[in-house]
């Protein structure tokens, strides 16, 4: 009898080699290659595909465009990332750090769900259903048709799927799941592929929304194969520090919706609970007429929040002169600091620079250049800038004030806040976006801007 052909799979990007290699050729990963044994070919992908919709071409005119209507989970933050709500046969991938609270939310989002639309299924590979009949408790779950299933094989879990007929399935998690079409562990490549790929098909031709929660790495990208991300619609990421109680969902791919749209939830002993006004919970505890503290306002997906921006800078005793940045980018803070030195003629060469976004949460858009020196040299000349004004805006190499998008939100933003200063660069001056009581002053560059602010 002939042996059954064996490939070796490297479990970071998926790359496959007839034999074992030490070092991943295509990631460079060391000791990532793992055994596996291809499935035999079968016919179903044909018939599953079939599923989704007809396999002959049509026309793109005698296409009918269908606008679905959204399904609320019942949770305003968690909908907003979604991009407004939960898309008939959507495939939503949640990913994030251990116990940072994505089977609460999930969970949550399941029981609101399951008292409008109908039956929700959540299956687990982790935890039984008595443990998540405690969560449940403690989130305060009442009577609701959510079906609890502790399993781990792909398809009994469609089994359950096909005799239930539930509106929403959450699979926690999609590591843990396996296909007896695959004769290799849970949680290696060719499961994770194999799993992700059935349940999209139940995804599609039943338009069944389903979620799935994927762990991640060290390096805090998502484990497995890269074509799981691929293959779902959404992909959403759950940040947050572990020393603070706000939690933040990011969607970084979103087929239904904006890229880069935010959430912010408080983590509590009830549950997570949806915070409207995030710009508030960062500016709660803010210092006031501090140097070395300048307020920015920056923008997630299509909402403006406004932030702290905070800088100390102090003499360096020993050896070379460091740069600490919480929040932002560590080499776009040596660039601005270069600027500084060069174009507005302040020497911090031998100075240590310590920049934080206070409330843990990680600005990368160039609107903020101008907030972080504006707070640099705050506490470099040690003067305080005034608590009522707010400042954004891309600062170049050559030290002008570029301007940045959607700069008329962001002043209203500030207006609703109580601000009443907003300097901003000279090409976003509207007078006729000023709201009532804000005075807006543009800068060119970041030598003008000092002067105002300083």
């Amino acid at each position: 009898m002939r042996a059954p052909k064996v490939i070796f799979a490297c479990q970071q990007c998926g790359a496959q080699s007839a034999k074992w290699l030490g070092r991943c050729p295509d990631c460079n990963a060391w000791n990532s290659f793992v055994e596996e044994t291809p499935a035999a070919a079968t016919p179903e992908p044909r018939g599953a595909v079939a599923a989704m919709g007809g396999s002959a071409a049509r026309l793109y005119a005698d296409v009918d465009t269908i606008v679905s209507e959204r399904l609320t989970t019942g949770i305003s933050e968690f909908d907003r990332v979604l991009g407004g709500g939960i898309v008939p046969g959507s495939l939503v991938l949640l990913g994030g750090e251990p116990g940072i609270g994505k089977s609460t939310l999930l969970l949550q989002a399941a029981a609101l769900f399951a008292k409008t639309f109908g039956p929700v299924l959540y299956c687990s590979g982790e935890e039984s259903e008595h443990q998540i009949k405690m969560r449940g408790e403690r989130l305060g779950v009442g009577a609701a048709p959510l079906y609890l299933l502790a399993e781990t094989c792909v398809e009994r879990l469609l089994e359950q799927v096909d005799r239930l007929k539930p509106a929403l399935l959450i699979v926690d998690s999609i590591q843990t799941v396996f296909s007896l079409k695959m004769q290799s562990a849970p949680g290696s490549v060719g499961q994770v592929r194999q799993a992700a790929t059935d349940l999209l098909f139940t995804a599609k031709g039943r338009n069944l929304p389903t979620f799935l929660v994927g762990h991640v790495t060290k390096d805090g990208s998502l484990a497995g194969p890269k074509v799981l991300e691929h293959v779902v619609d959404t992909v959403l990421y759950f940040e947050g520090e572990q020393h603070h109680a706000h939690r933040i969902v990011r969607a970084v791919k979103n087929r239904f919706g904006a890229v880069s749209e935010l959430g912010v939830f408080e983590m509590t002993g009830a549950g997570l609970i949806p915070i409207s006004n995030p710009s508030k919970l960062f500016l709660s505890e803010r210092p006031i007429a501090v140097p070395g503290a300048t307020v920015c306002c920056t923008i997630e997906g299509s909402r403006p929040i406004l932030v702290e921006v905070q800088a100390l800078v102090s003499t360096a005793t020993y050896g070379n002169a460091q740069r600490t940045a919480n929040g932002l980018d560590r080499s776009r803070l040596a660039l601005l600091l270069a600027v500084l030195d060069k174009r507005a003629g302040l020497n911090l060469a031998t100075d240590d620079v310590f920049v934080n976004v206070a409330g843990g949460l990680s600005i990368d858009e160039p609107a903020a250049d101008l907030a972080v020196l504006a707070a640099v040299a705050s506490s470099l000349r040690n003067r305080a800038i005034a608590s009522d004004v707010v400042v954004f805006g891309e600062v170049g190499l050559a030290g002008e004030v570029r301007a940045t998008s959607q700069a008329a939100l962001r002043v209203r933003e500030a207006a609703q806040l109580g601000f009443k200063r907003c300097v901003i660069p000279e090409g976003n001056v509207s007078p006729k976006d000023a709201p009532a009581g804000m005075t807006i002053v543009g800068v060119r560059s970041v030598g003008e801007a000092l002067d105002v602010l300083l």
